[in-house]
């Protein structure tokens, strides 16, 4: 496993992207599965760094673990911010227009709909939320 430890800020998003994007690299990583992970990290450290600490500064780590045998990628995206289980959400209603639909919502759809599992536990007082894409 390797990890990265940023300030969960909107600005630290590319620093988080070129981390996950080194890593996949390395393993040769189809670029459709990439682009499909740079969207989970937009999506999914971006409502790190807009809510967990409530407008406060605080630290997220990424934690990115390979398993060549089963080909499976795992990113873990850890915080100590406000307890949030994205998973407990119901998915927004695609068959509704924007204008009927809620706001919000639709970010975890597409990362649902992309990832091949994601799991969400609070550990220790800190959330973390995993993402797993077979490549």
């Amino acid at each position: 496993m390797t990890e990265l430890k940023v300030q969960a800020a909107v600005e630290n998003i590319p620093k988080v992207t070129a981390f996950v994007d080194g890593q996949l690299e390395a393993i040769d990583c189809p670029m459709k599965a990439q682009m499909q992970i740079d969207v989970a990290i937009d999506e999914l450290f971006g409502n790190i760094a807009h809510y967990a600490y409530g407008g406060a500064s605080g630290e997220a780590a990424v934690q990115f673990h390979f398993d060549a045998d089963t080909r499976m990628i795992s990113i873990a995206f850890v915080d100590s911010g406000t307890p949030f289980d994205p998973l407990a959400q119901e998915d927004p209603d695609v068959t509704l227009s924007a204008e009927e639909r809620g706001i919000g919502g639709l970010g975890i759809f597409l990362v649902r709909k992309t990832m091949d599992q994601i799991t969400y536990k609070r550990d220790n007082g800190q959330n973390v939320l995993t993402i797993y894409k077979k490549i």
